[in-house]
């Protein structure tokens, strides 16, 4: 079962799974436009911004019910760090063994999983845990009005932490995403991020406990999302709450910051913080004239761009170039894109770095298929020096201002190609 969205609503496709009892896997795509870096934010491209921060999703279902529900990318475990955050367990991550659940297709589940296992968190928290994780990603899918979906029938998540019936979570999540429409415009996104803008006034006026629980989260860069988390509450009522104060003038809606290893986007979606040090990365395709198309788009940028003309050379010589972000074309010659990113991911050095397939073809399935085998994300050619950049912004950061030289590393003489 495959379709697009303007044809059958997520809520109808759904249903149709539960009426089927089917058992498998559900990958939806929403038509995101390039990453806007943060710099370039401005309010009329908050939707953009949302749909490019995470424009994928997965549903896991057995039997007609609902496993487990989650957005792309959730390796990074941001997610169920900021919900152990609540019960205070967010360092027992740093606990559990990453090899033991980062090659699954679903490693913030088989985290969660392993700290069940290890019994670092409680059944009843796990399974709280879960049912939110499964709500949150439901308010984005529901919320969707274009993209495409494929439901893959297969083996069921395993092992099962718990199912929900499919009706009760649609109905109250397709409440809650009509009544967070009310909000519209002063909210527009989960991902906006609440500062407070009269506090005095604010604080003779609430109860204390009030005040330092909004004052302590509207901090200008906690975003909504996040409050929902560490609170365990519904996105819905954070927001009724908030949204007095916003039409007030006394609390300023900002974006989602573009920052580290600790929020939404990694506070977070997983990216990458610039660094002080030239970004490195590495293109890994057949065509020579693609490679050095990028190369001038990027060296101007700040980028250090080394290239490789096939997928053998490159499995043999990157390791030690340790990249920031790897290009890497779908249509070469043995191992294949599809093959040699497999490959990349089941080394630990690479198991984190951002994967870019390059594909000259724009079809549905091949970015299931890249998304399967670990890639982050996926670049269509022909493609524009901007449409790169932002690409690149999004998971590394800006490169260093100026034009660098060239790398002198022989990598591109053409004597060394496979």
């Amino acid at each position: 079962m495959q379709g697009n969205l303007n044809e059958i609503d997520i809520r109808s496709i759904l249903q149709l799974i539960e009426l089927g009892q089917r058992t498998g896997e559900l990958f939806v795509e929403t038509y995101s436009s390039p990453p806007i870096p943060a710099r370039a934010y401005s309010p009329a491209h908050l939707q953009r911004e949302m749909a490019s921060s995470q424009s994928s999703w997965f549903v896991f279902c057995a039997n007609g019910q609902l496993v487990y529900a989650g957005g792309s990318p959730d390796g990074n475990l941001t997610r169920l760090r900021e919900y152990l955050r609540y019960y205070q367990l967010d360092h027992l991550i740093d606990q559990i063994q990453r090899s033991a659940f980062e090659t699954t297709n679903a490693p913030e589940y088989g985290c969660l999983w392993q700290l069940l296992e290890n019994h670092l968190i409680a059944p009843e928290q796990g399974r709280s845990i879960l049912r939110k994780m499964v709500y949150e990603t439901l308010f984005d899918l529901l919320s969707l009005h274009q993209g495409s979906f494929i439901f893959d029938m297969g083996p069921a998540l395993s092992p099962q932490l718990m199912t929900l019936e499919m009706a009760a979570p649609l109905s109250k999540t397709a409440k809650q995403v009509q009544e967070w429409k009310q909000f519209y415009p002063h909210l527009q996104s989960p991902h906006q991020c609440p500062a407070l803008t009269d506090v005095e006034s604010l604080q003779a006026e609430l109860p204390p406990k009030a005040f330092n629980t909004l004052n302590r989260l509207c901090d200008g860069k906690t975003s909504l999302r996040q409050m929902s988390r560490y609170l365990h509450r519904d996105l819905v009522p954070i927001a009724r709450v908030i949204h007095p104060y916003i039409k007030q003038g006394r609390v300023q809606i900002l974006s989602a910051p573009n920052s580290s290893s600790g929020g939404d986007r990694l506070v977070d979606t997983g990216l990458r913080p610039a660094t002080a040090r030239i970004p490195r990365i590495v293109c890994i395709d057949d065509e020579r004239t693609i490679r050095k198309t990028i190369e001038l788009m990027l060296k101007p940028h700040g980028y250090e761009i080394t290239s490789f003309g096939s997928s053998l050379k490159a499995l043999s010589l990157v390791f030690p170039l340790k990249p920031d972000l790897i290009l890497c074309d779908i249509a070469m010659p043995e191992p294949d894109g599809y093959e040699l990113c497999a490959m990349l991911r089941k080394s630990r050095a690479f198991r984190q770095t951002p994967i870019i397939m390059l594909t000259g073809r724009d079809g549905f399935i091949d970015r299931v298929r890249a998304r399967m085998v670990g890639a982050t994300d996926y670049l269509t050619k022909p493609f524009g020096e901007q449409e790169l950049l932002m690409l690149l912004e999004t998971y590394i950061g800006p490169g260093i201002d100026g034009p660098i030289p060239s790398v002198d590393t022989s990598l591109d003489d053409p004597a060394l190609e496979v």
